[in-house]
């Protein structure tokens, strides 16, 4: 089942991709002691005016000609659900949900990081050394054999990437088996070539996959595959469904990690359809 908009709706919802999400939303509670008061907007038309911010990456202003609904109640109800961890916990119960019909592939794992820019600044951002020095972002993702993510963290552009690597590593214990860990690989490019790198990968039971420094990148080790590549291709996955992420307009760090996990839970909802 894709997660995509409904045409016959004019960019609505479809049935079951709300009746997936719509567990994890929230009542809204009327908190006024006589009741009654203006009737709220339908969730399900927010949704879709969130998912035509997150597909499009237009402004909230721009959703007023839309016919969803105001680009000041989409943006109020995303911080509403950012609080409640909607978005989270919907990409944490499709990788759930995958791993008990599919079964994720544990034989290796890769980390590696991705810059974007963020010209408006906020939280969680720096100076990008590729960049000249311009506003950044940095999102650290760890993803199964198949590519799949796994654990997301966002830093400043200007962090190295071994820094956050047991960060990174812990918030997949989560969705990782206990049995045969110690056949687990893990895969790093030579970014992640310091002295700590090996002890969270022990500590964490995996066996060290490390491309060095100062080594050639023409010398293969024999029957050793390139496995890299996949958190790569999984990061071109995140900014292709989604040309929010393209570049981060959100000052509030769990807010733009709302659109990453809406992108993570879209990879999972497509490799069960």
């Amino acid at each position: 089942m894709k997660l995509r908009v409904n045409a016959k709706d004019r960019f609505g919802v479809s049935p079951q991709f709300w009746a997936i999400v719509r567990p994890w939303i929230p009542r809204r509670r009327n908190r006024h002691p006589c009741g009654g008061g203006r009737k709220p907007t339908d969730p399900r038309r927010v949704l879709a005016a969130i998912l035509f911010v997150w597909r499009t990456g237009c402004q909230w202003r721009a959703l007023d000609v839309t016919g969803l609904c105001a680009g000041s109640t989409a943006h109020r109800w995303l911080q509403r659900w950012v609080r409640a961890k909607v978005f989270r916990r919907l990409w944490r119960a499709q990788a759930r949900h995958y791993a008990e019909v599919v079964g994720l592939d544990w034989s290796f794992v890769s980390v590696d990081g991705c810059m974007t820019k963020a010209p408006l600044g906020g939280e969680a951002v720096g100076p990008n050394p590729t960049d000249r020095g311009k506003i950044g972002t940095k999102v650290h993702l760890q993803t199964d054999a198949a590519g799949l993510p796994l654990a997301i963290v966002v830093t400043g552009a200007n962090c190295n990437d071994h820094k956050v690597l047991g960060a990174v590593l812990a918030q997949a214990e989560l969705v990782r088996p206990e049995a045969r860990r110690a056949t687990h690989g893990l895969c790093l490019d030579k970014g992640y070539d310091y002295a700590i790198t090996p002890e969270l990968a022990d500590y964490y039971g995996y066996r060290l996959h490390l491309r060095r420094r100062g080594e050639d990148q023409a010398q293969r080790r024999p029957r050793w595959k390139p496995r890299r590549w996949v958190v790569e291709r999984t990061h071109g996955w995140l900014h292709r469904s989604s040309r929010r992420l393209l570049v981060r307009w959100e000052k509030k760090t769990d807010n733009f990690l709302a659109f990453v996990h809406l992108s993570c839970a879209a990879i999972f909802l497509s490799a069960l359809s």
